[in-house]
């Protein structure tokens, strides 16, 4: 079964909380603080395995979660380190964010392995609070907190060549005559649901990777069948071989067909019209009628407007080779570098959003509440009634910007601020 799509939950592990703790021995009635630090999380890694061609896997296992940094211990005891996820693609993957359908990363040409969520760091101990004048400090510092993210996944296959055109005008014949592909093959519609990709080996070493893209439709570009499935496949392709039924043995006219799907990818991505494009009037061994030419009347409409069209039959080989050389010309003068999408989505924005999650709100009594996990983990952990205690608590809230969101919600000298039971007056 080819799947071209899937929708999955990933997660990076949380940082492991420092730990608080004093050594005790016989004869060191005063050790000092030696709570070690925290692991950090493991990250989630997405990388291209050669060996996929389909997305089939994430239709089983849709939640992807990295495990935890562990706890710091006693005697300066550093937590373990959780194991990095790797999530292994097809080559083609693309990674977008669910919500806003921004490009994460392209899984192509040279970007082969890419971080994509970041574990938490690790918390820091005890041991590192000690001072002159703080010999023993009671507080530690929380792990940094996981982050999360719905990613939708698409794989846009790979190819030199695409194999457009309707249903049922030979396509997949035309695939399995020059290439090493066995697609299959009948006489009815949609027999093609799937791309397939074949090698076309040509004389002195030369060839390129040709796609059979499945039939398109009128009203592809809006979704109607199978339409959108079907077109992104087309958009890594750098030349397009327009595949049309000459001989019309379904009824349609050559020329229609052609104009109908054009406009099809022209409404889907208007630079799919930018590629060039040959068409393949094929079934020409099928052509009956001596007193017109559907070829010459095809040439006429296209030909000057610089698409090259060359006769051919699927079935018996003829025009074939002139076809794929012509094509191999339009391909050495293109563009060879890979086609990748460039990012879009700005994972920093993430890291920045997901470290501290926190609301401050301003409530009927004038008092503003802070509240967040985070926050009430650290209030658990600091000893506020040391001098100490109470700076670093303040210094935590200065770098997580806390401050500064209680100054843009309008707080002066002198109100209260409250967080979790505790009530604290507000003073620069």
């Amino acid at each position: 079964m080819f799947a071209d799509r899937a929708k999955v939950f990933i997660k990076s592990g949380k940082g492991g909380d420092g730990h608080v703790s004093f050594r005790r021995e016989l004869y060191v009635p005063a050790g000092g603080p030696d709570g070690g630090d925290g692991g950090k999380g493991g990250d989630i890694i997405f990388e291209v395995d050669d060996g996929l061609n389909t997305l089939v896997d994430f239709r089983q296992v849709r939640k992807y979660i990295a495990p935890n940094g562990q706890p710091g211990g006693k005697k300066r005891c550093h937590g373990a380190n959780g194991r990095d996820l790797v999530i292994k693609v097809p080559e083609g993957t693309i990674l977008k964010d669910f919500e806003s359908g921004k490009v994460i990363a392209d899984m192509s040409g040279e970007n082969r392995r890419e971080v994509i969520l970041k574990g938490g760091r690790g918390g820091q101990g005890n041991m590192h609070y000690a001072t002159a004048t703080m010999q023993a400090p009671k507080y530690a510092q929380p792990g940094q907190e996981s982050q999360e993210l719905w990613v939708l996944l698409e794989l846009k296959v790979i190819a030199d060549v695409g194999l457009v055109g309707f249903p049922n005008v030979g396509k997949s014949t035309i695939l399995s005559r020059v290439s090493n592909a066995r697609p299959k093959i009948a006489n009815y519609h949609f027999t093609t649901l799937d791309p397939h990709l074949g090698v076309v080996d040509l004389s002195d070493g030369a060839g390129f990777v040709m796609a059979d893209i499945p039939g398109l439709i009128e009203g592809a570009s809006q979704g109607v069948g199978l339409g959108h499935d079907f077109l992104r496949h087309i958009e890594r392709t750098k030349v397009l071989i327009h595949v049309v039924d000459a001989a019309s043995t379904e009824g349609r006219d050559p020329v229609e067909d052609i104009r109908a799907i054009n406009n099809e990818l022209r409404t889907y991505n208007e630079e799919l019209m930018n590629r060039p494009q040959v068409i393949a009037a094929n079934k020409i061994d099928a052509i009956y009628d001596k007193d017109e030419d559907p070829v010459a009347r095809i040439q006429e409409a296209f030909e000057p407007e610089g698409i090259r069209v060359y006769p051919i039959s699927a079935v018996s080989g003829k025009g074939l080779r002139e076809l794929l050389y012509g094509v191999y010309e339009l391909l050495k003068n293109s563009d060879q570098k890979p086609m990748v999408f460039e990012r879009e989505f700005d994972l920093s924005k993430l890291q920045a959003g997901m470290n501290l999650p926190y609301t401050v709100e301003k409530n009927d009594d004038g008092e503003y509440v802070v509240e967040g996990p985070r926050i009430e983990k650290m209030l658990g952990y600091t000893n506020l009634e040391s001098e100490k205690g109470f700076v670093f608590f303040q210094n935590f809230l200065k770098d997580s910007g806390i401050l500064e969101e209680l100054e843009n919600a309008g707080i002066q000298e002198g109100d209260t601020v409250r967080m979790y039971g505790l009530a604290f007056d507000y003073y620069k």
